[in-house]
């Protein structure tokens, strides 16, 4: 009765107070404020519906005199006077104390158990990348235990407006089935000193009006003795919902093991990766004239350090994946000038976020991803190696890898033992020997006649001894055999 006589503004204060939406018309408002005093009334909000309709009530009254005492009533004035005529509402609020808990407790008698109590101050949850939070439809609320059972039931009853019923109903689908807009279940544990990431209670199960709905399971861990870990998501409420005015009601199964939770109701937008990487390209660039000012502070001399540092070397391949950077990002917070893809790390954190830098394994929340301007202008100017270094004036160079700098087939080859101009006519007895000597395939490139190599270790006078040798072997051998005193790689020296 005390709330069907409220006005909008005092239903648009009782509203306000409990978070609940305060726009609509004066019977929409009048219907949100009886499911309130039905189902989620806490004795704050009793309090506060008496608060209001006695504020009314008594400027109403301010100028009307004060009742006279109760033995001298029946004498002062008949029993019909303290009523206007024709109306069934009394001019003044009734002076008989009402004990309101009681009567609170007596008036819950038939669901059997207390609604959540609103924890004091707000409990907070963390916000999450991947959802845009549209409409607080329950603020973080308290799981309170009926009873000393240790699987405790917790009821919650909300309609949504006419306009979240659009967003849902226009929203463009995920995958099959899913929408984009959702109306979402967090849980955390009550704790107001910092914001609360996504809690599970043991044993929770959500039941939406009729059927249960679907609550991530565990995932599996590959060491030996270490219990697989649940990832605790917003629960998705949508599809078991009443898309209309009707009244939705949710139950929340949990376990009573001295821990407190808490839980709220949010109307949010889901984004894929797809969509923060291009916010990320919008408003996450870091310039890259800032970046060479980072790279010279890194490796500006310490005054206090004996090693002086000339440069650090920065690898082009991404650690998640092991290829080459696109999209290089870091943290702020990170104090290393190594990047990872932002593609990749986007991914991963969509099917399972941890959002935990891998290159110093700390923190690296969406909030504060930057992308290096400097290392990305760098990605398209050197397409031929996979890793640079940063100099102490903010300069870099690539770096090439070992076996390239290595002796290579198109490397020229200086052949020691060459006079400045070719010779005329080969030493006598030696053909044989500078034809073993010769380039390996025994043909210049281009046509051209192939340097002749001459054998450092031998004189005129062994090249004599030599060809008396081969000589007199012919009679024994089917053939003449030269023999070798130099070989291939002694003779050859590489000019790289």
């Amino acid at each position: 009765n005390m709330v069907m006589s409220f006005r909008v503004s005092d239903l648009q204060m009782l509203l306000g107070f409990v978070g609940r939406s305060k726009s609509g018309l004066k019977h929409e408002l009048v219907t949100r404020a009886l499911q309130l005093v039905q189902f989620d009334c806490s004795p704050e909000v009793f309090k506060k519906i008496k608060e209001l309709y006695e504020t009314r009530y008594n400027k109403k009254s301010s100028d009307v005199a004060q009742p006279p005492p109760p033995q001298h009533r029946a004498e002062a004035l008949p029993l019909h006077s303290s009523y206007e005529r024709g109306s069934a509402v009394p001019r003044t609020l009734p002076t008989t104390n009402i004990d309101y808990p009681a009567l609170y407790g007596k008036y819950l008698n038939g669901l059997g158990r207390l609604p959540p109590k609103v924890a004091k101050p707000e409990v907070r949850l963390v916000k999450l990348p991947f959802y845009t939070t549209l409409d607080e439809l329950l603020k973080p609320t308290e799981l309170v235990p009926q009873n000393n059972e240790k699987l405790q039931e917790s009821p919650c009853i909300f309609a949504l407006t006419p306009r979240q019923v659009e967003l849902i109903r226009n929203s463009r689908e995920l995958q099959p089935g899913v929408k984009s807009v959702q109306v979402v279940l967090r849980i955390c544990y009550t704790d107001t000193s910092s914001p609360q990431e996504d809690q599970y209670p043991p044993n929770i199960a959500v039941k939406v009006n009729h059927s249960y709905c679907s609550v991530p399971g565990y995932y599996p861990s590959n060491k030996p003795g270490v219990e697989p870990k649940r990832p605790c998501r917003p629960i998705n409420l949508t599809n078991l919902m009443y898309l209309s005015a009707a009244t939705n009601r949710i139950t929340v199964t949990w376990g009573n093991y001295g821990k407190s939770y808490s839980v709220g109701l949010y109307l949010v937008r889901q984004m894929t990766s797809a969509e923060l990487l291009q916010r990320l390209k919008t408003i996450g660039i870091k310039h890259p004239e800032l970046c060479k000012a980072l790279v010279k502070e890194k490796l500006r001399l310490d005054p206090d350090s004996e090693i002086a540092t000339t440069g650090v070397r920065v690898s082009l391949i991404c650690p998640l994946v092991k290829m080459r950077l696109s999209v290089p990002c870091r943290a702020e917070t990170c104090a290393h000038l190594q990047c990872f893809d932002a593609v990749f790390y986007l991914q991963m954190n969509e099917k399972k976020p941890t959002w935990m830098c891998p290159v110093c394994d700390k923190p690296a929340p969406y909030d504060q991803l930057i992308i290096d301007g400097l290392l990305s202008k760098i990605l398209t100017e050197c397409e031929d190696a996979d890793e640079i270094e940063y100099l102490v004036d903010g300069s870099w160079c690539p770096i090439r890898a070992e076996k390239e700098r290595s002796c290579s087939p198109q490397c020229p080859i200086l052949v020691l033992g060459v006079p400045p101009h070719p010779i005329a006519s080969p030493i006598p007895g030696s053909s044989d020997v500078n034809g073993l000597l010769a380039t390996p395939n025994g043909n210049g490139e281009n046509g051209k006649a192939p340097a002749d190599v001459v054998d450092l270790t031998l004189d005129s006078s062994s090249s004599e001894e030599d060809e008396e040798e081969d000589e007199e072997e012919d009679d024994d051998d089917e053939g003449p055999q030269p023999k070798r005193r130099c070989s291939y790689e002694k003779g050859l020296v590489s000019a790289c």
